[in-house]
């Protein structure tokens, strides 16, 4: 991707029925890195995270409580939602809700072009509904009930029974779009991500496409239908147009231009709505498809999807109050394949955090600096004469940046670290090699002793800058560590595509005290988050 090209990147928007988890947590974070990632290689970037408000769910999780769903929304917003943002060190530029007027404005009018042009009709509908996904669920996706359900057919996600609606409803006219989405699938192999889900999503389209009902007039928490105010819209249809509502969709035409199309970043639990019904929806608006569907795997506890009707829900904190939110951002990133299902475990955790972050990395950092105040007062000496130990340092560091450049672009965010971590490792090994505390006894030595020095302070400074978008909070402390801000100037502001070019970090820099980057925890302290 050239510098400077656009990259508009979205997560799903939450339902805030609930608090977040770390699955919520998971697809923030991705999304964040993403986005640092290009920020800093100069991409013109915006990162859109939100909260879907609307629907038959809200209504009613709200009246369990004694609020509208207006007051259990806010409510939700403010005290769990928005916070979860500060917990991981999420960057977003925009958070949008669906209950805002600007939403609420532009979905109408997007709507309103679709009837106006056709694609919307009125018919009768009878279906079983699922209130958990908010979706009309075939007979294919329903199962038999166990325990208080027992004789009851339950939706194979929410193992909940499901409720047979009979609505005069209004309806998009999908089953038009079958064959242009096969095209749209078959012309741009890449537009679903990763293989497995295209080929679930092209799996599913040829088996037919049927109309989908978008309005509901049994309750009326939801935006109205313009034309007929007795219906409020469908909540999918409602919360997919957030992704061009909140660039400017039929209010400011100038930012939606540079903006869209964008990135959909979602879990591939709601890929279909995503890949399916969402680029159905913009072809008949005449809008340009996003530039691709990312769909990512679940996060599995004890062999379980994530969810907290099953109570195997973690909260996001439950992780940052012991590790931080470097160690969250690292280990989900790092320990999963993105695109597939993975599992998570405190152990698993506790092990990475001590392994790869406190004693791979944050150790390499104390380290180094220590040796440059021990042996040169504190100021980065010079390069001498390379040799091949040294050179080869910077061989695997510009190799890595490449590596991990294209591995982002290939939205393989554990490979990208798998390869700058060979720069952490390659480091470590170095030194034990070049044994500089022995190098420091011969006075002859001086020149040598610098020259190791300042390879592997150089190479932290490229760590720093090509980690950052993935460990913000150590890499800013190891930058001001480096005295690369006086030198260089501020950490976001490193261009992350050159990061790899030897010799940036300038001789004379003046290095200060580093606290340690990763701390150890006591192992009492890890109990007690799983209890």
């Amino acid at each position: 991707m050239s510098s400077g090209a656009s990259f508009y990147i979205t997560t799903p928007i939450f339902y805030p029925s609930d608090v977040p988890h770390i699955g919520h947590g998971y697809t923030e974070v991705a999304a964040d890195v993403l986005a640092r990632w290009h920020r800093q290689s100069g991409d013109d970037t915006w990162l859109l995270t939100g909260t879907d408000e609307h629907g038959q769910k809200m209504l009613r999780t709200a009246s369990a409580n004694d609020m509208t769903p207006r007051e259990w929304a806010d409510r939700l917003v403010e005290s769990s939602w928005l916070p979860l943002l500060d917990t991981l060190d999420i960057a977003n530029d925009d958070f949008i809700r669906t209950t805002q007027e600007r939403h609420e404005t532009s979905a109408a009018a997007f709507l309103q072009k679709l009837y106006d042009t056709g694609f919307i009709y009125t018919g009768d509908y009878e279906g079983f509904y699922c209130v958990g996904c908010e979706e009309y669920k075939q007979p294919s996706e329903l199962v038999d009930g166990t325990g208080p359900f027992e004789g009851q057919r339950v939706c194979a996600i929410h193992s909940k029974p499901v409720e047979l609606l009979h609505e005069r409803n209004y309806f998009f006219r999908m089953s038009e779009f079958q064959d242009r989405l096969l095209a749209l699938y078959e012309e741009r192999p890449d537009f679903v991500q990763p293989e497995s889900a295209r080929n679930e999503v092209v799996s599913f389209v040829r088996q037919g496409l049927a109309d989908l009902s978008i309005s509901r007039s049994s309750f009326d928490w939801g935006i109205q239908i313009p034309w007929d105010p007795q219906h409020v819209v469908y909540v999918w249809f409602d919360a997919l147009l957030n992704y061009i509502t909140a660039i400017g969709y039929g209010q400011d035409e100038a930012n939606f231009a540079r903006r869209w199309p964008g990135i959909q970043l979602v879990g591939k639990d709601i890929l279909r709505f995503h890949a399916v019904i969402w680029p159905a929806m913009l072809l008949a608006a005449g809008l340009e498809v996003p530039k691709h569907v990312f769909a990512h795997g679940w996060l599995l506890v004890g062999g379980e999807k994530m969810s907290k009707s099953k109570l195997t829900g973690i909260a996001p904190n439950q992780i940052t109050d012991v590790f931080g939110s470097d160690a969250f951002r690292y280990y989900f990133m790092r320990a999963i394949t993105f695109g597939q299902d993975g599992s998570f475990s405190w152990e698993d955790l506790a092990a990475r955090y001590q392994a790869e972050l406190a004693n791979g990395f944050g150790n390499l950092a104390s380290r180094v600096i220590a040796m440059i105040t021990r042996y040169f007062v504190g100021v980065v000496p010079e390069q001498g004469a390379p040799q091949p130990a040294d050179e080869a340092i910077s061989a695997v560091v510009a190799k890595a940046a490449a590596e991990a450049d294209a591995a982002i672009d290939r939205f393989a965010i554990h490979e990208a670290i798998g390869a700058l971590w060979t720069v952490v490792e390659e480091l470590n090994g170095y030194i034990t090699e070049q044994q500089p505390w022995v190098i420091a006894k011969d006075p002859e030595q001086r020149e040598r002793l610098g020259t190791v020095l300042y390879t592997t302070a150089e190479g932290l400074r490229a760590l720093a800058v090509l980690l950052s978008p993935v460990i913000p909070e150590a890499t800013r402390k190891l930058w001001s560590a480096l005295g690369a801000e006086q030198s260089l100037g501020v950490l976001q502001a490193q261009p992350l595509r050159s990061a790899g070019e030897w010799g940036q970090l300038p001789a004379g820099a003046t290095v200060s005290p580093l606290e340690a980057l990763f701390p150890r925890i006591e192992p009492d302290a890890t109990a007690g988050a799983t209890r």
